[in-house]
């Protein structure tokens, strides 16, 4: 077998640690980082006095939905899944940023304040790092079920007295 189970596991609380973190890193500055992501709508041409609360709401709320899809054993996939997707679309936007904006250097506020990070090449490279561990929890996780013989599944009883 190409990775064990313990492989995933690793992988999954990590991603789980990273995007709780970034969550309430977020929610820390929030009022600073609404501003961050209305200058990046504004950038796009976008109506950001309309769009950057719920922009900042959505981004934050699925950071901590792909967190929780990740710490419980059945949708362990779907976080994965969910975690990889942001992973790409946070990578995807960094580089359309950069060269399809031909955007300036500017703070993405991605972990709060606690570490400094502008939209780039950097950012996505990162991102899709990142995206490692994504893939290994989504390919590598392996649900236990339970194996006959283990008393789960099969009940024994007193042996038959017919002799069959």
């Amino acid at each position: 077998m190409l990775l064990s189970p313990r492989d995933g596991v690793v992988d999954r609380f990590g991603l789980a640690a990273l995007f709780l973190f970034t969550a309430g890193a977020k929610l820390w500055i929030l009022r600073e980082f609404v501003g961050k992501v209305g200058e990046l709508l504004a950038s796009m041409k976008f109506n950001y006095e309309r769009w950057q609360w719920p922009a900042t709401v959505a981004v934050i709320a699925i950071e901590i939905v792909a967190a929780i899809l990740l710490l419980l054993p059945r949708t362990v996939r779907w976080g994965a899944a969910v975690a990889g997707l942001l992973l790409i679309a946070f990578s995807a936007f960094a580089l359309y940023y950069t060269y399809g904006l031909h955007g300036e250097a500017l703070e993405c506020g991605c972990f709060g304040n606690i570490i400094g990070s502008q939209l780039g090449v950097k950012t996505a490279l990162r991102n899709l790092g990142l995206l490692i561990p994504a893939l290994i929890v989504l390919f590598g996780w392996r649900v236990k079920s339970p194996r006959v013989g283990e008393g789960s599944l099969v009940e024994t009883g007193p042996p038959s007295r017919s002799g069959f």
